[in-house]
């Protein structure tokens, strides 16, 4: 039951590419307090056919998936059909899990992350020097429980630390929370392995304006949005037998952000102004699609591997700066693929570890982030 609505590599490399502190954020530190051409949004239609993608998957696989159902372990019956033992998961590091399949289930599994930028990539996906070596370790706690057998709550703070090396170079003044996304999940399809049915999930969910974002002391601080962000996202979880009783878990999901509310901001702000700004920002819609694969050596230990496609459109910013010049700013938009080899031990069907790397290989307007990650996973 790895993984999450949020990305840690990608929120670091949006600081990477574009000097703002969350995925959302896409106006430049240099083009802060002055006008600048209007960037290309990605299209409505191609918003939908992002989060369009499990449904499209799932149907494809309705007649040739063996399925299972979500989560991990016994409680939450995630395991496939084995004739000689059940399959143990704990889940991708990227990839969303679905709601838990019996009542009164908890779930917990805390995530510790070290992003290390390599590079930037250019508006054409050309990598650059870097400059701005903005270093991240982070803490990200998913909380999981079961109102009922197919309605479960989830919330997932973020606590996090960042320095910069070069030019740019300070840290945060101390450990920074970031907005904190609460949702609720349903799964409005139950696996059918008779029936060669997957299980679909439909995660519906507000971001909270708890990380800092205006008025900071300085920029390494901001690390909000200042605004609430509504969330959606479709997922889907298959389970397929391969010869020699092994078990392959495919997930496919697609997600979506938009925010609900403008943030006032002044002064140093997570969108790059400087001080005596006064003024609104505005972050742009940014989601993602992508698909994982577990395959399970034995009972206990499961090669996982997630691929993504993240896009965010740029933050809108308007105000006044410090001479009282008027300036209407849009940023960039961007866009970039994320690869995720991962290993998991599971030493019971309710406790487990994964440990990998999430790695930006590709994009655009954003910065190149390899992040070691490591997790524990445990229901109760």
């Amino acid at each position: 039951m790895a993984a999450t609505m949020i990305s840690l590599t990608r929120t670091h490399a949006a600081r990477l590419g574009t000097a703002s502190a969350t995925r959302a954020m896409t106006a430049r530190e240099k083009d802060a307090g002055r006008p600048c051409a209007r960037a290309s949004y990605i299209p409505i239609p191609e918003s939908i056919l992002f989060v369009a993608i499990p449904f499209l998957i799932a149907l494809a696989g309705l007649g040739c998936a063996h399925a299972a159902g979500t989560g991990n372990g016994t409680a939450a019956g995630s395991q496939g059909v084995n004739e000689d033992y059940t399959q143990w998961y704990t889940g991708s590091l990227v990839s969303p899990s679905g709601a838990l399949t019996k009542k009164g289930v908890f779930a917990w599994e805390p995530y510790f992350a070290y992003s290390q930028p390599v590079g930037n990539l250019d508006s054409v996906g050309r990598a650059a020097p870097i400059k701005d070596r903005a270093h991240m370790v982070s803490s990200f706690t998913l909380y999981k429980y079961s109102i009922t057998n197919s309605i479960s709550l989830q919330m997932t703070p973020t606590i996090s630390y960042g320095w910069r090396h070069g030019n740019y170079g300070g840290t945060t003044s101390g450990a920074k929370m970031g907005d904190l996304p609460v949702d609720v999940m349903w799964r409005y399809l139950d696996a059918d392995p008779r029936r060669y049915i997957p299980a679909l999930s439909l995660f519906v969910g507000v971001a909270f304006p708890a990380g800092d974002y205006t008025k900071l002391g300085r920029a390494e601080d901001g690390v909000g949005t200042g605004t609430y962000t509504f969330r959606v996202a479709l997922t889907e979880q298959s389970t397929y037998t391969l010869p020699g009783h092994h078990e392959l878990r495919l997930r496919t999901w697609g997600t979506f952000r938009r925010a609900l509310t403008q943030a006032h901001i002044a002064d140093i702000s997570s969108y790059g102004t400087s001080a005596g700004f006064r003024g609104l920002a505005h972050p742009g819609m940014y989601g993602e699609s992508g698909f994982s694969l577990e395959y399970g050596v034995n009972q206990k230990w499961v090669i996982a591997m997630d691929l993504a496609r993240d896009w965010a459109n740029g933050s809108r910013v308007r105000g006044y700066n410090a001479q009282g010049k008027y300036q209407n700013v849009l940023g960039q938009a961007s866009g970039d693929w994320v690869i995720a080899p991962a290993v998991e031990y599971n030493w019971s069907p309710r406790f487990g570890i994964i440990a990998g790397v999430t790695a930006i290989f590709a994009g655009h307007n954003t910065g190149q982030v390899i992040s070691p990650q490591f997790a524990f996973n445990s229901v109760f």
